[in-house]
């Protein structure tokens, strides 16, 4: 195939590494402007880049736990999506461990240990630090197994690797459940303490299927601008890819209602405490924009079917979850760490930045390590002549 010879233009990456440059010099400035500030950016860009790379791990284990093919032609992507984890893992460590302390139980209050043991105990923060470097740990290993496993297929130009591929992907989805339940406790849910809820860890999943669905879209959709996958990657692959993206879009309303609605029923002080904070005042009008962005646009504009197999309106859906997808994170991250008043301006716009330059150079340079197609795969030309 002739895209094996066509390369990511140069301009490209010098774009994107501006854009990490300016963003990285407007976030030193503001650490010593305002440090609260600049980590709760921080956090935000860490944790949008690994639930990002975590996410091309989770498209490949699912889609072989499923034995889909149609997904072969573009496999690449989400694989090379994964070559975010590693440096997105080492940032999201050294966020924590810089403020490390304030996650810690008596950096709120001391409240009764007799009531809270348990929060106590978790919350530590030698124990904290170390559930992180596991969690990291793990991601990062399930991801080079799965793209590895992948990658070994390729080579044999057969199926013996199938039934071992399975069993690894099922195993990491096992224990991708698991942890990211806990890293979004440990991580966001412990920026407030004394509120809890259930679903906490379904919503973190939600959100990350949004991301991952929305980066992928827009990777195929550029690299076949360009004619790297070009005749490779179809419009029935689009369409697919927009019907997830529909249907997750639902999943992350459904969730976000049902939590909402279960913590106003109860009427719990120690639950309520987080809507109340972000539904009056003023984050009431972000969290209307962020179901804008996450559902209501995705929603009405992906039911058409001719919309889901146009290009540009794709693009500009995926580009439009995207936006909502760092402001579910903004939400959920700024008013513990900034206050009642929502902030927004050159530091936000710069871990904005960060993130977009970080993740494109990262995926460049991971997907220029193989073919653009994984071309002895026994399943790519049931995906090439995939019809839908």
């Amino acid at each position: 195939m002739n895209s094996r010879n066509i390369s990511i233009p140069d301009s490209a990456s010098r774009k994107l590494l501006t854009a990490t440059v300016v963003g990285v010099v407007i976030l030193a400035v503001t650490a010593v402007i305002s440090p609260a500030r600049a980590w709760a950016n921080l956090l935000l860009a860490s944790y949008f880049l690994i639930t990002l790379g975590l996410g091309g791990a989770l498209f490949i284990a699912l889609t072989t736990v499923c034995g889909a093919g149609w997904n072969t032609a573009f496999r690449r992507v989400p694989e090379a999506m994964t070559g975010i984890l590693p440096l997105a893992g080492l940032a999201m460590l050294a966020t924590i461990a810089i403020r490390l302390p304030e996650y810690a139980w008596h950096a709120h209050g001391g409240h009764d240990p007799g009531t809270f043991w348990f929060k106590q105990m978790w919350l530590q923060p030698q124990s904290l630090m170390i559930r992180a470097v596991i969690y990291v740990f793990l991601w990062i290993a399930f991801a080079k197994l799965l793209v590895g496993k992948s990658r070994r297929q390729d080579a044999l130009g057969q199926t013996a690797q199938k039934p071992i591929n399975q069993f690894t992907s099922v195993l990491f989805i096992f224990v991708f459940g698991i942890t990211i339940t806990l890293a979004g406790i440990d991580w966001l849910m412990a920026l407030e303490p004394l509120w809890f809820s259930t679903m906490w860890g379904v919503y973190q999943f939600a959100g990350l299927m949004m991301g991952i669905l929305s980066s992928i879209i827009i990777a195929c959709i550029l690299l076949r601008r360009i004619g790297i996958l070009e005749g490779i990657f179809r419009d029935d692959h689009l369409h697919d890819l927009g019907k997830l993206l529909l249907g997750f879009g639902c999943f992350w309303m459904y969730i976000w209602f049902s939590q909402y609605m279960l913590i106003w029923y109860s009427n719990i002080p120690e639950e309520t405490s987080y809507f109340i904070l972000r539904t009056h005042g003023a984050w009431g009008p972000i969290v209307v924009i962020a179901i804008l962005l996450n559902w209501v646009i995705p929603f009405f504009t992906l039911l058409p079917r001719p919309c889901k197999r146009s290009e540009s309106v794709m693009l500009k859906v995926a580009v439009v979850a995207l936006i909502g997808r760092w402001i579910d994170l903004y939400i959920m991250i700024f008013p513990p760490v900034t206050g009642e008043v929502p902030v927004f301006g050159l530091p936000e716009i710069a871990s904005a930045l960060c993130v977009a330059g970080l993740a494109g150079m990262l995926f460049i340079k991971a997907f220029s390590k193989a073919g653009p197609v994984p071309t002895n795969d026994p399943y790519l030309q049931e995906s090439l002549h995939y019809h839908c």
